[in-house]
């Protein structure tokens, strides 16, 4: 009878078994099987086997990195920003309609010294012709003489249109940008330094943010006296205070990184540290809320000019046209219309882009593949 207990490892050589610790025999290699033998050694080769014989009979040498898919392209963050945004049907829609009323409305009846094309301009008046009512005609296409109709005093409405999209879109672009610069360096500088530079950022803030924003920007408006400039100025002093908050936020968190810490180690200097480092990282936030910031101006421009606390004559804008036309919109609604759709159109188009910029900043969004 056989006493001795099986070995695991059933039919292995005896030279491939692992040896018990202090038998002598540790590290000892185990044979190589006949595939290893003819494995090539050169360090050059060593990740080529042989797989088959070639046409001519001698063994075919398949290669690792011969057959690595080396076609797949490589994306840096701004280029799948790109992507991620040009995707987004809503934004790439809205964006067309943006830019096609733009465009449309600074280059129809011109800008400054710039002439346009239509041939009327706003500040004419004459004969009013069947009542006003806008001669345009969708099918087949003919615009007539005056597609958007006529005022009161005859001037042609597509021109007082066109004029008033001008003057609320540089409201509302201005707006935009300055506040954006503001609510930047606001909130960067309470994020990044702290301690009372902070207190005092955030207690203005806070200051802004209690009072009513329309009754502000009445005030504002009455001292900007109905210029458009001054106008957008002031109210730049007022729609910073959102953004100043998710700034200082993220540059919170962004501070207390590795790579901020090795910037301040190496002697960078502070504002290197929030302009170079810090801020780059949070350019998604801005940008999303740059663009609900215009949307937003577009729409107190407009009601501050309805009010009368805004754009005043001889000059005009779309939300004082809705507020001259008022009265009439059960007799000639097309003087209500027109500025009211388009209104609408700019604040809906700007709203859609911020929806695509923050699904193409935000790596977490799966609408649509990379």
């Amino acid at each position: 009878m056989n006493d001795k207990p099986p070995t695991s490892g059933g039919d292995r050589p005896e030279q491939d078994r692992p040896e018990v610790p202090g038998s002598g025999r540790e590290g000892l290699s185990p044979v190589p099987a006949p595939q290893d033998k003819a494995a090539p050694q050169d360090p050059d080769t060593m990740d080529e086997v042989t797989d088959g014989t070639s046409a001519d009979g001698a063994p075919e040498i398949y290669s690792v990195e011969k057959n690595i898919d080396l076609t797949g392209k490589s994306y840096s963050q701004g280029q799948l920003v790109r992507r991620r945004f040009f995707r987004h049907r809503g934004a790439m829609v809205s964006l067309v309609a943006l830019l096609a009323i733009t465009v449309f409305a600074f280059t129809s009846i011109g800008y400054g010294v710039i002439p346009g094309w239509w041939g009327k301009n706003f500040w004419e008046g004459a004969l009013v012709e069947n009542m006003g009512r806008p001669t345009l005609q969708l099918w087949p296409f003919e615009p007539g003489e005056y597609p958007f109709g006529q005022d009161n005093a005859g001037k042609d409405y597509f021109a007082l249109t066109m004029r008033g999209t001008q003057r609320s879109l540089i409201v509302a672009f201005t707006v935009g940008i300055l506040s954006t610069i503001i609510g930047t360096l606001v909130g960067a500088l309470a994020g990044y330094y702290r301690g009372w530079v902070e207190a005092i950022l955030m207690r203005v803030t806070d200051l802004f943010i209690v009072i009513p924003l329309l009754v502000m920007a009445a005030v504002f408006g009455k001292m900007a006296g109905g210029g458009i400039w001054p106008l957008a100025f002031l109210l730049s002093v007022l729609t910073w205070t959102g953004l100043a908050r998710l700034v200082r936020g993220e540059v919170l968190s962004l501070r207390e990184r590795e790579f901020v810490a090795a910037a301040e180690a190496i002697g960078t200097s502070s504002s290197r540290i929030i302009f170079k480092h810090i801020l780059p990282n949070t350019i998604g936030t801005i940008i999303v809320s740059a663009t609900l910031a215009i949307a937003a101006t577009i729409l107190l421009e407009s009601a501050l000019s309805f009010l009368g606390w805004g754009v005043r004559p001889p000059d005009t804008s779309l939300g004082l046209l809705i507020s001259t036309y008022q009265n009439s919109f059960q007799t000639r609604p097309w003087l209500f219309w027109w500025p009211g759709m388009i209104i609408l159109a700019i604040a809906l188009s700007v709203n859609f882009l911020g929806d695509g910029l923050r699904d193409a900043f935000d790596p977490r969004q799966n609408r649509t593949a990379d």
